[in-house]
């Protein structure tokens, strides 16, 4: 999310007085739904929890799970967290807030990483039909079909993944992650990165395009959210329910996509390994090369759980965990 809002800004223009509304919208689930979404979070290893620490000898990690879109309340999460993380020898984010400036002044030079250079257009690979309903989504969030046409599948389905009314919200990519970044730079405190821009955006072309729109087109339900579904992230973020944020993206998604269980888990599995498996294997190579200092790793709150989550590799590497204060 953090990387498409420097996009944003390169696209459209900001409104200063634009916000967003909705309703939480686990308010309006049926008994039923919720009893699923219980089962599912159930099944998950470490499903709740902004702030671990984990040691290890004298190596401590304090471990922060973030949302990269802003909310006023992350405020009073910066008040209560500086205390014990203005001691750290430095923060780890999964890309660091220079890095993102210097990637977005190249990309104001050359548009082309998320731009198809050569070949057929989505209209073409896609078809008039299914292109008139992705065309008539991105119009709301302020881009034209023209323009549309030749992005990248995986640059539209993040920029449908944002609600129309991030588009013209101020700091919008203000989030914990951006909060964090201040508050080392005010500390003196040294920054890195645990990934590059360009590693992510490979990892997203990494599948041909062809089959990258067929993904795109089977999912264009369950991609689109709207404020409903950014003011229940924030909510379930700020009462540290991590997991519970996916399972209920993927509980609707399954729901709006139309596609059977077994489609749509195909469908999930692919999501899940590319944005948080790999991502974190690659991580938590350069997290267990740290030695007997104290660090701030911020990364989104999703890598934290399950299975594959930062929290179960560093207890199966031989780390003490504790929840800590949020």
């Amino acid at each position: 999310m953090r990387l498409f809002s420097f996009f944003l800004c390169l696209l459209l223009p900001l409104s200063a007085h634009a916000a967003c509304e909705g309703r939480d919208l686990r308010l309006d689930m049926t008994a039923e739904q919720h009893q699923q979404l219980d089962e599912a979070v159930s099944q998950i290893l470490f499903p709740e929890g902004n702030h671990w620490i984990a040691r290890k000898g004298d190596t401590v990690l304090h471990l922060i799970g973030t949302l990269h879109t802003n909310d006023e309340r992350m405020g009073e999460v910066i008040e209560r967290l500086s205390p014990a993380l203005s001691e750290a020898d430095a923060f780890y984010f999964e890309i660091t807030q220079d890095q993102m400036e210097a990637f977005q002044k190249d990309l104001e030079k050359d548009f082309s990483p998320v731009l198809i250079t050569s070949g057929p257009t989505l209209i073409d690979l896609m078809g008039e039909e299914d292109w008139a309903v992705f065309s008539a989504a991105l119009a709301e969030r302020g881009i034209p079909d023209w323009m549309a046409a030749k992005m990248r599948p995986w640059f539209l389905s993040m920029m449908l993944g944002l609600p129309p009314c991030l588009m013209t919200t101020p700091d919008a990519d203000r989030g914990m992650d951006k909060r964090l970044s201040e508050l080392a730079e005010a500390k003196g405190i040294p920054q890195y990165s645990l990934e590059r821009v360009e590693d992510v955006m490979n990892m997203f072309d990494s599948h041909p395009i062809e089959e990258q729109v067929q993904s795109l087109v089977r999912l264009a339900g369950a991609l689109q959210a709207g404020d409903d579904h950014l003011i229940t992230m924030a909510n379930a973020y700020l009462e540290e329910k991590h997991a519970e944020i996916l399972q209920l993206a993927k509980l609707q998604g399954l729901e709006a996509s139309g596609l059977t269980p077994e489609e749509f888990d195909a469908e999930w599995k692919g999501f899940e390994d590319q944005l948080l498996v790999q991502r974190n294997a690659n991580w938590m190579e350069q997290i267990l090369d740290i030695k007997d200092q104290t660090i701030v790793i911020a990364v989104g709150a999703g890598h934290l759980s399950d299975e594959y989550g930062l929290l179960n590799q560093l207890q199966q590497a031989g780390y003490t965990l504790t929840r800590a204060p949020f």
